[in-house]
């Protein structure tokens, strides 16, 4: 006699919603949180007049007081210092295939988003200027740039690569969803394309480049670099196999023991010793690369353990009930949450990475901070004491690129619903 079985149905859990936001007016802001109390206010009053001094100094001297022709007869060695200037023209052709890449993915990528938001698996975007609201930091940037060239070509071929960007991203969007997963291959091999236009064919070899995009090369190859590597030793550190934990355990704890400027200092003058004989040693930059890849990649593994740890047992245990192989496990339900409950510290990192690519002059690069001390070393410009507006220039590019680069993952963040869902 056959035995009946109903079925017993999974009680939907529905998922936190986003905590609804209240639009508070300008005045209610203020007086809840500046002049709640006497103490508060008086505090209020200290700091803003503060503050508003020092807006004031910082306004005058850059409107003002500074001398800002270092910088416009400079601005060239800036960007690329000694790279040769018959062959500018290659770069400009790589920032067009980047342009043109990054269109095509934000394209698609903002296809695949408003398909997410109308099946209900993404939280709403941030509005309509929510582009224009991201792009601030760079589009700054290119215009302080642009004014110091003030040259007319460099200004049409910067809207040029910006119409490039806008006819990529138009096609982007058209991108059917079942090829989006095409687009990524397309970005990355865009990405080789312009690093082939620069150094391919007759080109110029990365030995040979300096200024802004020496530090730009120098941040995004470390950070594409060290992330697949810190995520590997992230999950060797986690392995059941003694060897490997064991190895991994070395490695982080050995680097992260260390300050950044001894890993440079060992990969410009020690890294040779550990090649066989027969190879040619690598050039500064390229030592400097292997020193920053190492460094970030234990910081980038802790970060990416501590994900890990994040992860339930249980979202394990169910894989394993279902039949996936461990490193099905791995890839499909255990990297993606951990990973996404670490944006922020691997942005930090990354962030970080960018700004310690200033160290590369004490092994004897030209990045862009070594270019401000060199340019106040010329005859036209020795002993009057203009390294405050070279130091203040790269401080800008510096925090436009990390704010930029913190806006982006916020962004992220928002998207994926992280301290929401």
């Amino acid at each position: 006699m056959a035995t009946r079985v109903d079925t017993i149905e999974p009680i939907p859990v529905p998922e936190p919603e986003r905590p609804p936001t209240r639009r508070v007016p300008p005045q209610e802001w203020a007086r809840e949180n500046l002049f709640s109390t006497w103490w508060n206010s008086l505090l209020t009053v200290v700091f803003g007049a503060a503050l508003a001094w020092a807006l004031y100094k910082v306004t005058r001297f850059v409107f003002f007081d500074a001398q800002w022709q270092i910088v416009e007869r400079n601005l060239r060695n800036f960007v690329v210092f000694h790279f040769p200037r018959g062959e500018t023209w290659r770069v400009w052709a790589a920032l067009f295939v980047v342009a043109g890449a990054v269109g095509l993915g934000a394209g698609a990528a903002a296809t695949r988003r408003e398909i997410e938001v109308e099946e209900g698996r993404a939280p709403a975007g941030g509005g309509r200027f929510l582009l224009v609201r991201r792009a601030v930091p760079l589009v700054l940037l290119v215009a302080v740039l642009l004014a110091f060239a003030r040259s007319l070509e460099a200004t049409l071929l910067v809207l040029a690569a910006a119409a490039v960007w806008l006819v990529f991203r138009l096609a982007g969007r058209r991108v059917p969803a079942r090829h989006a997963r095409w687009v990524a291959a397309i970005v990355f091999a865009a990405l080789v394309a312009a690093y082939l236009t620069i150094t391919a064919f007759g080109g110029v070899p990365w030995d040979r480049w300096g200024g802004l995009l020496l530090t730009v090369f120098l941040a995004v190859g470390g950070i594409a670099l060290s992330f697949p590597l810190g995520v590997l030793l992230a999950l060797g550190r986690r392995s059941t196999l003694p060897v490997v934990r064991w190895v991994c355990i070395v490695y982080i704890e050995l680097i992260r023991g260390v300050p950044l400027i001894t890993v440079l200092f060992m990969a410009a003058f020690a890294l040779g010793f550990f090649l066989p004989a027969t190879w040619d040693k690598p050039g500064l930059i390229t030592r400097a690369l292997v020193a920053f890849v190492a460094f970030t990649a234990a910081y980038v593994a802790e970060v990416v353990r501590g994900g890990l740890q994040s992860v339930p047992p249980g979202q394990i245990e169910a894989a394993q009930a279902v039949g996936l192989s461990p490193l099905r496990t791995t890839r499909l339900i255990v990297l993606p949450q951990a990973l996404r409950a670490v944006i922020p510290g691997l942005v930090g990192q990354f962030i970080s990475l960018f700004k310690d690519t200033s160290l590369v002059f004490i092994i004897g690069l030209t990045e862009i901070l070594a270019v401000a001390e060199i340019a106040t070393k010329q005859p036209d410009f020795l002993g009057q004491g203009l390294i405050v507006e070279t130091l203040l220039f790269v401080s800008f590019i510096y925090w436009a690129g990390s704010y930029w680069m913190s806006r982006e993952s916020q962004r992220l963040e928002a998207r994926l619903g992280v301290g929401y869902r």
